[in-house]
């Protein structure tokens, strides 16, 4: 029975390197995770300001419209 307990402790290198691989890669996918993450948000910002400067730039047309037929318009 204490040999059955000495080979259970028994780390082969190839296992270390390839278990320190596996952490490895879960580190560099949840950093992409992240980068992500902030990126999408990122994004999002910028379609709202970007629908923001649509909707300031129509309401800018619609107002010079209104101003010239208010304008053609007698008293």
């Amino acid at each position: 029975m204490d040999d059955a307990r000495l080979w259970e402790k028994f780390a082969c290198g190839p296992g270390l390197k390839l278990e320190a691989h596996e952490r490895l890669t879960d580190v560099h996918f949840a950093n992409i995770s992240s980068r992500l993450d902030r990126l999408e948000m990122l994004m999002e910002r910028l379609e709202k300001r970007l629908w923001l400067t649509v909707y300031g730039v129509v309401a800018v047309v619609l107002a010079t419209g209104f101003q010239s037929i208010m304008a053609a318009i007698p008293h």
